[in-house]
């Protein structure tokens, strides 16, 4: 999904364990053909990164058309993840597929990618997260790729699991990924309450996305991320009236990045010149088939360098 924000602001970000918190989400408008808005909440100005995980779009259920023009990404990988509807997905690395609910689509950029996606006629109805990962320095030029997988629903006490990355209740994705990381959908019915295992050496985030919840001690309303530091063996998670929530994870990142717009870089210069080839059309992207229409222009850059902000020590 791209970001197609009109004044998109530059972030640069380090990843550092801490103590719980909640972050509150932010509204934020999308212009052009989507005409929808969408609840951030990352990155932003306390924290940009829960592991590996630098953005959270949280958006729906909006009785809306999707329609975003092919356009770029590099250094990340996208995490697609429905809840309602149903996306078609179209990419230079000549993937044509659907995201559907309870299916993951996972697009790497790497040095560069770009795809569209549109929402389909059979259904009106938008509901889900749109979830990005920086990409360690190592594998930042990484191919193009596309996996999908499409996670079995695991029951513990009561509650319905889909982990469509990395480990978690007994069940494992196969789905490749550059840093240890874990996602996972989590429906608890009313009443319920669950005591999950999880990695120590992990930082965890909890999404509400309907119903509420209290993850440990603390209550959270609906579309607002629970952060958790590292050193916990268990979460707990309960419900009154049910819930269902995203829990993501992951190795504190340990490496600074830039983001803006559509890319993740390390530094100014490297933003500039991915926005550069974008804009000249170079074969760094690729072009997207089947597509009716243009492609995406890239906004102006800032008037100033783009400069760090990360996540508080």
């Amino acid at each position: 999904m791209s970001n197609v924000e009109a004044e998109p602001a530059e972030v640069t970000c380090t990843s550092t364990p801490g103590d719980v918190e909640v972050l509150e989400p932010r509204e934020v408008p999308l212009g052009g053909p989507r005409a929808m808005s969408v609840r951030r909440t990352l990155p932003q100005k306390q924290r940009s990164l829960i592991g590996a995980w630098c953005f959270c779009d949280h958006y729906g259920p909006d009785d809306v058309k999707m329609d975003v023009a092919p356009h770029p990404h590099t250094g990340l990988q996208t995490v697609s993840w429905l809840f309602t509807g149903e996306i078609e997905h179209r990419d230079s690395h000549g993937v044509h597929a659907f995201v559907r609910p309870g299916e993951l689509n996972l697009m790497t950029g790497g040095r560069g990618i770009c795809h569209s996606e549109v929402s389909t006629t059979s259904s009106s109805v938008l509901h889900g997260v749109q979830l990005w990962l920086a990409l360690p320095d190592a594998h930042r030029d990484a191919p193009r790729d596309f996996q999908h997988y499409a996670p079995p629903t695991v029951v513990l006490d009561g509650a319905a699991l889909r982990v469509f990355l990395g480990s978690l209740a007994g069940s494992t994705s196969p789905v490749t990924t550059f840093t240890p990381l874990l996602g996972a959908e989590i429906v608890l019915p009313a009443g319920a309450t669950i005591k999950l295992d999880v990695a120590p050496e992990f930082e965890h985030g909890v999404l509400l996305d309907t119903g509420d919840v209290i993850v440990g001690e603390t209550a959270l309303a609906p579309g607002a991320l629970g952060y958790l530091g590292t050193g916990r063996t268990t979460l707990t998670l309960s419900t009154q009236d049910g819930a269902r929530v995203v829990l993501l994870g992951g190795e504190p990142f340990g490496e600074e990045i830039v983001m803006w717009w559509n890319f993740v870089g390390r530094t100014h210069d490297d933003i500039a010149a991915c926005r550069d080839e974008w804009q000249a059309e170079t074969d760094r992207f690729g072009r997207v088939d089947g597509y009716d229409g243009a492609r995406l222009p890239a906004p102006p850059l800032p008037g100033g360098r783009l400069r760090p902000r990360g996540n508080p020590a």
